[in-house]
């Protein structure tokens, strides 16, 4: 039995004392709150995580096979048990499935491959309905053959439970990584997302409520009460937050309200006796964060008294995550969306259209928006311009259109948008239109023009930030203006202000002073990553405030960018500390290695640095950065033969890879080798033929070996598929070497497109 199972055993079985209080605990919730646990049993959070049993287990066990390229799966139960037998290759191994995950629309299963390490299976159960296409195997990469030496394969850290799902599945996991050893000891208190969750340790709270819980026992009240000082020298917050109120004090606090004659409804609060406009507090929304967003970790384990900032860096609007309006891309969850939206900044949260126990909605169809916007309004055809029989009279499928993940995962986006063609047309972003109608944008454009009077309900500052987003040249002063624009949504501000170092132009501390000293904390933390653009002198000047800033989020960046400096300070010690930390727990995978290494590196700890680098070459040995550092630590210190045996190591782990390619190209051009350096730019190109550089530096080492013709005839294919204009450049330039006529115009025309 694993250590992890033995943990779930005690807290369920043992007679221990700590048992006895969680147990105590959990009955003091069901007593005071069986309305609320019976609509948290039906919730995706009471099903987030289980054991392997037959009331839990919803695939085809009954020797069932399904097959995907090199990879065969053979389903079977054995008693009581449930495995899976596995062929790659030629290897075929049985795995007893430990525990199981989710459960809709799929379920996957869990594996423990080293002791106390869990991976999740390669093939998941679609529990959809089989009208629809439900109920069977599928693998979790559809269209790849992910081979043992990829970085997806499910026995590599990015499809690791402990380190990439735990936390959001069972309450009070911590994940418990020994950098020593290189293996987990995680425990968790509950098997999945319980009361514990979102409200954290409510021993204190059962205390208030229940008068006689003091005499439960000497030993229980001793336990509490060394818990009780843990928490409060660590200084959580014990204070009794929004939405652990009864539903009676909730409504007491506020509601939305419509009034006649307006379109959309306001949030009101009771002051003197009636019921007045007023700001909404939504910082429990931290809590929902937590999980739902697609954040870094500070910290090992979540804390539901602890703000978001505290415990996470957030992933901001950045491409390929999101489209350049900010429509959801990649798996990134719902915080990113919801904090562009409307909604969010006139104070609508979670539970006012999700129940906060059931997480079902709390009505269903349009009824659902028509809460708080006029029916006369928004109900119908008359908003619509569809037939309310017809499913684009659904609010949702315009304004959150949805997105498939995990192959059969479709998740609706949170950023409430209109759609666009016009910027559909510009970036490639999603148009609702046309999830529906085959047609293309510049019909979408009419209809909305005859609906509607425009096509467009953008203002020019949120077409500026499309357009940087996009990726258009912007100088540092433009960025600077759409980053101070209170029109935009906060969120895309910050990401705005993250845009100022792609410039490579000059910044002051003067210019960032205003994000710096701004009351918004996303906007401080941009500021804080945005700093390494700032010459290091500059970074001394009002820069070195965000070290005492209330976030870690915001301290940690700003340390990471003030190592080199003069500083000793007690506060940049402080916060050095705190972004050690946070790399060291997130050292299971190969990014926390290399950025510690970075770190150690900036303060002269070289030796550090290569141990820290060779770590995560063990740990991750499919990501590509740690070699390429590593041979880069290596030429720095003039190691010849180190550099290129690092640099071979990972071609030979990653094939497919150009990146350690164009790194040989490199590294015999440094050697005086141009013909062998030209044969591994030439397959880098092969392996990544989108990427501009690959074909730059080959036409260059051509030329450089006097096959300047060959390498004008590569760039004017290549400019075809891939337009660059340093690509353009390049060739107008090798053609005026050689007084091609014919070459330069063909190049000059390019550049005029």
């Amino acid at each position: 039995m694993s250590r992890l199972l033995s943990l779930f055993v005690l807290f369920t079985l043992s007679t221990s004392v700590f048992a006895v209080a969680q147990a105590q605990e959990a009955a003091n919730c069901v007593s005071c709150h069986e309305e609320q646990v019976e609509q948290w049993k039906i919730s995706d959070h009471a099903k987030a995580m289980g054991h392997a049993t037959n009331s839990s287990v919803l695939g085809n066990f009954d020797n069932t096979t399904t097959r995907h390229f090199t990879q065969t799966a053979y389903f079977f139960k054995s008693g009581s048990k449930f495995f899976a037998k596995l062929t790659e290759g030629d290897v075929t191994t049985t795995y007893p499935i430990s525990y199981v995950f989710g459960h809709y629309p799929l379920q996957q299963y869990l594996v423990e491959t080293q002791h106390g390490q869990f991976q999740v299976f390669p093939f998941a159960w679609d529990a959809r309905d089989s009208k629809v296409g439900g109920q069977r195997w599928y693998p979790n990469y559809s269209s790849e053959d992910i081979a043992t030496n990829d970085r997806l394969h499910w026995k590599q850290p990015l499809q690791n439970w402990n380190g990439m799902c735990a936390d959001c599945h069972s309450s009070g996991l911590t994940r418990n990584f020994d950098t020593d050893t290189l293996s987990f000891d995680s425990q968790f208190d509950e098997i999945n997302v319980s009361c514990k969750s979102c409200h954290g340790d409510m021993l204190s709270h059962a205390d208030i409520n229940n008068g006689d819980f003091e005499q439960k026992g000497a030993e229980l009240s001793h336990v509490r009460g060394a818990v009780s000082k843990s928490r409060k020298k660590s200084g959580e917050n014990f204070a009794i937050r929004p939405h652990t109120l009864s539903r009676k004090e909730q409504a007491s606090l506020g509601k939305w309200l419509l009034k006649e004659g307006s379109r959309i409804a306001t949030w009101h609060e009771e002051k003197d006796g009636e019921l007045v406009p007023a700001s909404r507090d939504n910082a429990f929304m931290d809590t929902c964060f937590a999980c739902h967003s697609l954040r870094s970790t500070l910290t090992d384990g979540i804390k539901p008294q602890q703000p978001f900032l505290d415990q996470f860096t957030p992933s901001l609007l950045l491409s390929p995550l999101y489209f350049a309006d900010g429509q959801i891309r990649e798996e990134v969850y719902v915080y990113g969306s919801f904090l562009q939206s409307r909604m969010y900044e006139a104070g609508v949260s979670c539970i006012d259209c999700h129940n906060p126990h059931s997480m079902k909605l709390k009505i269903e169809g349009n009824g659902l928006c028509l809460q708080c916007h006029s029916v006369a309004t928004y109900q119908g055809e008359t908003h619509s311009k569809h037939a309310e029989s017809e499913e684009a009279n659904q609010c949702v499928n315009c304004h959150m259109p949805t997105r498939t993940y995990m192959g059969v995962d479709a998740r609706r986006d949170h950023s409430f948008s209109i759609p666009n063609p016009h910027i559909s047309t510009k970036t490639g972003a999603p148009n609702a239109c046309l999830n529906c109608h085959d047609k293309d944008n510049v019909w979408v454009s009419k209809q909305l023009t005859q609906w509607y009077g425009r096509d467009s309900t953008l203002s020019r500052i949120e077409e500026d930030y499309v357009s940087l987003m996009h990726g258009d040249s912007f100088n540092n002063q433009a960025i600077l203006r759409i980053a101070r624009s209170t029109s935009l949504p906060v969120i895309k501000r910050a990401t705005a202000l993250t845009m100022l170092p792609s410039t490579n132009q000059p910044l002051s501390s003067k210019d960032l002073r205003y994000f710096i000293q701004s009351k918004e904390p996303l906007i401080r933390l941009a500021a804080a990553q945005a700093g390494r653009a700032l010459p290091l002198h500059e970074r001394m000047k009002t820069y070195v405030k965000l070290l005492d800033d209330e976030y870690r989020a915001i301290r940690i960046a700003a340390a990471n960018n003030l190592i080199g400096s003069s500083l000793k300070s007690k506060s940049f010690r402080s916060a050095l500390s705190e972004l050690t930390l946070s790399n060291k727990i997130n050292q299971w995978r190969g990014e926390g290695s290399l950025n510690q290494s970075l770190v150690e590196y900036k303060l002269g700890n070289v030796s550090q640095a290569e141990v820290l680098l060779k770590q995560g070459i063990g740990v991750d040995p499919y990501f590509e950065a740690n070699y390429i550092n590593l041979a880069e630590l290596y030429r720095a210190q003039h190691k010849t033969q180190l550099e290129k045996q690092i640099l071979l190591d990972g071609a030979e782990n990653m094939p497919k890879s150009d990146l350690f390619n164009y790194a040989l190209g490199m590294f015999y051009i440094r050697n005086q080798d141009k013909p062998t350096a030209i044969t591994y730019f030439k397959k880098a190109t092969a392996l990544a033929p989108n990427k501009p550089q690959n074909w730059y530096i080959y036409a260059l080492a051509l030329d450089s070996i006097g096959e300047t013709e060959t390498g004008i005839s590569i760039l004017k294919n290549v400019i075809t598929t891939t337009p660059d204009s340093s690509l353009v450049k390049l060739g107008l330039s090798l053609s005026q070497k050689l007084s091609d006529e014919d070459s330069t115009r063909f190049f000059q025309s390019k550049m005029r497109q």
